[in-house]
């Protein structure tokens, strides 16, 4: 099943006092660019958060939202530094001595000096958060491939149904190739009779003429491949995930065939085929690079 690189997903996970959501969103992009924002407190998972992801995404350009809430009231604490109360203490004694002044320090002064009481987050089990992380990240990333999957399945149809429209045009072309070299024959016969009016005309002269410009707009070799071209396209749309880059190639090689075409046509029918036959292809690989 070939995947999409724009998805959506979304997850929301409570673990008793701790809260988790995830959401991501992905679009289309040469290679796996992942931006993660989240609280500071979840940053040392980043690389867990990435390794994870890895098994869920190939390529794409993919952003990442994380919210923690936590509603335990044991959040946070107070730490008293005696050590540092004690050195405060010891200065202000010293400047009463020296300048005279009155040392009119209160306890509830004293305790808003910096640092001497602080609030300190508890420590967190590091485990306990990951499992409630690695829970919401994995019910996101399900639905972000499901979404993609979907996706994935249109294109497929689209891109088939756009190589059915370019089959019938390449069968025209291979079926027209004929008539022009019937109809050219029989343009120069015409022409070379008025010229000639009742002379002799030698009908090797008339073949060889022919030859020559049927050489110079046989385009079989190039209806060949591109045929070729859209049955291994078709084939590669049946493979399970990251065909991308493949079918990326192959549409190059399929305008590379349709450009030499339009280039030999000296048939406004069959110039007009090419013209759309470009159109087709170039409408496709549009839709490939969305493709994973």
């Amino acid at each position: 099943m070939i995947k999409s690189m724009t998805g959506f997903g979304r997850s929301e996970v409570q673990k008793e006092s701790r809260k988790f959501t995830v959401e991501l969103k992905g679009v289309n992009h040469r290679y796996l660019d992942v931006n993660i924002r989240m609280p500071k407190k979840l940053n040392f998972f980043e690389t867990s958060i990435r390794t994870l992801l890895k098994k869920y995404a190939n390529r794409g350009k993919i952003d990442i939202f994380i919210t923690y809430e936590d509603t335990s009231e044991n959040q946070v604490s107070l730490k008293y530094n005696a050590t540092l109360a004690a050195e405060y203490l010891k200065y202000l004694k010293q400047m009463e001595e020296e300048f005279g002044l009155e040392n009119d320090v209160r306890v509830s002064t004293l305790s808003r000096y910096p640092e001497v009481i602080t609030m300190e987050e508890q420590c967190e089990d590091e485990e306990e958060l990951w499992n409630g992380l690695e829970e919401a990240l994995k019910g996101a990333f399900l639905q972000f491939v499901e979404t993609r999957t979907n996706e994935g399945e249109n294109l497929r149809n689209d891109i088939l149904e756009k190589l059915d429209g370019m089959e019938k045009l390449v069968a025209y072309i291979e079926e027209r190739s004929p008539e022009i070299i019937a109809e050219y024959r029989s343009k120069l016969e015409t022409k070379v009779h008025e010229l000639l009016a009742d002379t002799q005309i030698e009908e090797s002269r008339i073949a060889a003429e022919v030859i020559l410009f049927a050489d110079k707009i046989c385009t079989d070799e190039e209806v060949v491949r591109l045929k070729s071209h859209i049955g291994h396209m078709r084939d590669t749309l049946g493979e399970k995930e990251g065909i991308g880059r493949k079918l990326d190639f192959i549409a190059q090689e399929m305008n590379r065939e349709a450009n030499t075409i339009l280039s030999k046509a000296n048939d406004l029918e069959v110039s007009n085929c090419a013209i759309g036959l470009k159109t087709e292809i170039e409408k496709v690989r549009e839709q490939i690079q969305n493709i994973e």
